[in-house]
């Protein structure tokens, strides 16, 4: 599988990463679906890091806010495709906890690695798909551009 976005939209979710650091950010990834079977991004939605308890290595977004983000997307005729978050100080790999929590198959996981404040730009990007059994991601490549 496959994730486009456009360059702006990836720096959008990096200068996220790096105004929320030292926590992690997170957002939607809103577009529509690809023929191939991938994902396009149409635009990069902010969301809030709701997790007062340790938002320096766990996201949760506030249920209301990711409602009213779905209802907006679907006004302007988009969908979301996946969601996004950072790793302070951390690879863009997903962690067991990411893999704990993830809930939807055929969405994209993008990850940005926030080194000392700092995007780690497209090296330290990666997305995956979570597996249809949800016991693993799979690496999926990502078209900028």
């Amino acid at each position: 599988m496959a994730l486009e976005m456009g360059r702006e939209e990836l720096e959008r979710v990096l200068r996220h990463g790096e105004e929320t650091y030292p926590h992690e950010c997170c957002g939607l990834l809103l577009g529509r679906a690809a023929e191939d079977g991938g994902r396009v991004v149409a635009e990069a939605y902010r969301m809030r890091n709701a997790n007062t308890e340790s938002p320096q290595n766990r996201f949760v977004f506030d249920p209301q806010e990711h409602f009213q983000a779905q209802r907006a997307a679907r006004a302007r005729g988009l969908e979301i495709v996946g969601f996004y978050h950072s790793h302070p100080d951390h690879p863009a790999w997903p962690s067991q906890f990411d893999l704990d929590h993830a809930a939807w198959p055929g969405y994209s996981y993008l990850i940005v690695s926030i080194q000392q404040g700092r995007a780690a730009q497209e090296a330290g990007v990666n997305s995956f798909e979570l597996a249809e059994d949800r016991s693993r991601f799979l690496q999926e490549t990502i078209a900028v551009r």
